[in-house]
């Protein structure tokens, strides 16, 4: 499961011997691995970092796995999501599968169980969702995480990368500066610095390509 490697995981579970040993587990295969005890921490984990995939337990406090899942589908219908629960009830089941979410597995999480369905998560993003077109010359391999103009990649510094990851992950709405903060600048950011990442961009996609909003943040002309 080479392709695991890079992308993120968000394991969310209130029971904290489950969680970290699920956690030293994925650990193996997938070098970044966040961790959350309920469905609130979980969310403004989902927030702060922008997973690939989430793995989750349904009954949590503060918040439980499905009313989690339903904020984050407000805005992100892509992000793959597998349910890891004791309980096999089917008023959850139907609900997982309106909330498009990928698989539901039972405890306790086995190899067996878990790499066909990180596998079939890999496959999907992949085949099918995983190049995002700007316009006819530039497109971003989302999974490789690799901006190309006509075919020919285009170097981008960590925060370039970040920052335009973080906006075509949320390509339908405007990314708030305090997100940009976060995620890109890890609370530490500056307007000079905002601004030198949009300009520098805007050089090497387009003027049109990021669009301020006044007030909110900025949004993908795509």
């Amino acid at each position: 499961m080479e392709e695991l490697k890079n992308l993120k995981i968000l394991y969310i579970d209130d029971e904290d011997f489950i969680r970290e040993n699920a956690v030293e587990y994925l650990g193996f295969y997938c070098d970044n691995v966040i961790e959350a005890k309920d469905g609130l921490e979980g969310f403004e984990k989902y927030k702060l970092h922008i997973p690939d995939i989430i793995i989750t337990d349904i009954k949590m406090p503060k918040l439980n796995g499905l009313e989690m899942i339903r904020k984050i589908r407000k805005d992100d219908k892509k992000t793959k999501i597998i349910l890891a629960t004791a309980f096999l009830e089917t008023s959850y089941l139907l609900e997982a599968v309106e909330l498009g979410l990928v698989k539901y597995l039972l405890k306790p999480l086995t190899a067996n169980k878990l790499l066909p369905v990180l596998k079939s998560c890999i496959e999907d993003m992949i085949d099918n969702k995983n190049i995002f077109k700007f316009s006819d010359n530039f497109t971003f391999d989302t999974y490789n995480k690799t901006l190309f103009k006509d075919k020919e990649p285009i170097v981008l510094t960590k925060k370039e990368l970040l920052f335009l990851e973080l906006l075509i992950n949320n390509n339908k709405r405007a990314v708030k500066y305090s997100e940009l903060n976060n995620y890109v600048w890890k609370g530490l950011m500056t307007e000079d610095a905002l601004r030198t990442i949009v300009k520098e961009l805007r050089k090497k996609i387009s003027k049109e390509s990021i669009k301020n909003i006044s007030g909110i943040g900025y949004k993908l002309n795509a």
